[in-house]
């Protein structure tokens, strides 16, 4: 095997985050659902909510199938240090658009039994974070895939941490207003607590 084939469901869905050598095709996971359940400290001992998936009946979510050259692997696992790869069926994926069978060896990473936790005021999530993830939404299925992402994700009493204007994620991006604006406006229709950034402060 000379590839790997992963399902990106949150940052991985944000093109510009990938592997320069990653190709991709948008589509859904059919018997899965995202979470507000992956949280810990990060590298500069900030506590952290991240997204991640678990098995349902009837649920799926959009994301992307993304193939790259097997020797990203380490790499990509550095990068999803919290999680560990899960098999997925192929069928389980269907594309927006006809394409060939992804073949054996699809994956999804989920989280580590030890970081399955929900994230609360010290472990929130980046509000950085969460418009990197929504802006590969945007660029993909419009607003709608903002709308549908918000519907399609479990755990929205986990508060927000308000760090962009001092962004702490490190693959952060400078979103587009009209898609911060709709942001903003998903998180207040579900009453989505929202943290100041205290470092602003100083």
């Amino acid at each position: 095997m000379t590839h790997i084939t992963y399902f990106g469901y949150g940052s991985l869905v944000n093109v510009d985050t990938l592997a320069k050598n990653a190709t991709h095709i948008p589509g859904r996971l059919q018997g899965w659902v995202r979470e507000w359940k992956i949280s810990g400290l990060a590298a500069n001992g900030q506590g952290t909510c991240s997204l991640t998936v678990r098995p349902k009946q009837c649920a799926e979510i959009r994301g992307l199938l993304i193939k790259e050259p097997k020797d990203g692997l380490a790499a990509l696992n550095r990068r999803e240090a919290r999680y560990e790869p899960h098999h997925l069926e192929a069928e389980s994926f269907l594309a927006d658009v006809p394409h060939s069978h992804p073949g054996s060896g699809l994956f999804v990473y989920k989280a580590l039994p030890e970081h399955n936790t929900w994230g609360n005021e010290q472990s929130p999530i980046l509000q950085s974070y969460l418009d990197c993830v929504l802006q590969g939404f945007y660029r993909q299925w419009g607003e709608q895939g903002v709308v549908d992402f918000f519907e399609t994700t479990d755990g929205w009493h986990v508060p927000v941490l308000a760090d962009r204007a001092r962004p702490r994620y490190p693959r952060a991006i400078k979103a587009e207003p009209a898609l911060l604006e709709l942001v903003d406006e998903m998180m207040r229709a579900r009453n989505v607590a929202v943290i100041l950034d205290r470092s602003l402060a100083s």
